[in-house]
């Protein structure tokens, strides 16, 4: 297959046009069409020469790609499924919610980091996206001109595929681009120390860190990147970082039965994250095949919710959406699989 234009940067595409024997100018020219023209072919490109547009289609194609299936739920949330050159499958939520149009997407095919509470993690790992896989789970949906925020909370792990996620923001926020504020875009990460620190100092958009229990046996035993990348460390570099101003960083905490519901987890939240500005977001576990880990029920979310908000720690509960459309990340590509 030929490489794509899609997905390139505007160095990248200056780049490959000069390689061409093209004029510099073009790059730009290039990402006009790319980011900011609804077009989906080079021959589209009308202010390139004829021989220009012949050049770049015998060596690239445009590098857009229709999602394969969708799935609509009765809350409005859209589930849809993306095939890759491999002919594996990826996921993305449109998730619709008063003003917010909210794109989730995904970093990679399947995921190395094996959580117990995850569909996705039980596929194994699969291969990475590039940047161009990534921005076209945007691009490439009905309701790309509505989206107004973006979550890198799909299949995959960002950090472990963090130049490309990396490269897709820039894509995303440059003037060049798409320039959507960087403010509108999160980052959700299990908490890869190193990544962290890249993540942190190269970009500018909000960071979620997946929490779900203070204690480190515990978390070890939910999520086994504990033993490589102990949360203390994750908390210790997030200490190190200004979030006083616009950017945010966030926690996710799913809230298991018996498991991390109790006083004693609303001690040891309030003492891990003491000083730190931040949001603990609550989320609501649906089951998922092959596990036997079940959500707590609503009277005590409820009570966890309250008190870490009466100790200062600002919480709130995630409302569940695309129950019925299989929207739980990982369950509609295992069935495509299937």
């Amino acid at each position: 297959m030929k490489p794509a234009l899609f997905g390139k940067t505007l160095n990248e595409l200056t780049e490959l046009a000069v390689e061409l024997g093209l004029p510099k100018f073009t790059g730009k020219q290039l990402a006009d069409w790319l980011y900011k023209k609804e077009i989906d072919a080079i021959a589209d490109m009308s202010n390139l020469s004829k021989k220009a547009r012949a050049l770049l289609e015998e060596h690239y194609c445009f590098g857009l790609h229709a999602p394969a299936k969708v799935q609509i739920s009765a809350d409005g949330t859209k589930k849809y499924l993306f095939e890759t050159a491999a002919g594996k499958h990826i996921e993305t939520a449109m998730i619709p919610f008063q003003e917010r149009q909210t794109v989730c997407v995904s970093s990679q095919v399947g995921c190395k980091m094996g959580c117990l509470f995850c569909m996705t993690g039980k596929q194994g790992f699969q291969g990475q996206l590039n940047a161009g896989d990534i921005v076209n789970q945007i691009r490439s949906i009905p309701e790309h001109n509505e989206v107004t925020n973006i979550v890198y909370m799909g299949m995959g792990e960002p950090f472990d595929n963090l130049d490309e996620v990396l490269k897709s923001i820039e894509i995303l926020t440059a003037d060049w681009g798409f320039a959507m504020s960087p403010r509108r875009i999160t980052v959700s990460s299990i908490g890869i120390t190193p990544g962290l620190v890249r993540f942190l100092n190269e970009s500018e958009a909000h960071l979620a860190i997946s929490l779900h229990t203070p204690f480190a046996e515990e978390r070890q035993q939910l999520m086994p990147v504990q033993i490589a990348y102990p949360l203390e460390e994750v908390i210790d570099e997030i200490r190190r970082w200004d979030f006083s101003g616009q950017r945010r960083v966030s926690f996710e905490y799913i809230v298991f039965h018996g498991l991390n519901d109790t006083a004693r987890h609303v001690k040891a939240l309030c003492k891990l994250l003491n000083g730190i500005r931040c949001r603990i977001n609550l989320i609501r576990f649906h089951p998922i095949p092959e596990t036997a880990l079940q959500g707590t029920d609503e009277e005590t979310l409820e009570w966890f919710k309250d008190e870490l908000n009466k100790k200062g720690l600002l919480t709130t509960i995630r409302a569940s959406r695309g129950l019925d459309i299989y929207a739980a990340c990982g369950l509609l590509s295992t069935k495509a699989a299937k």
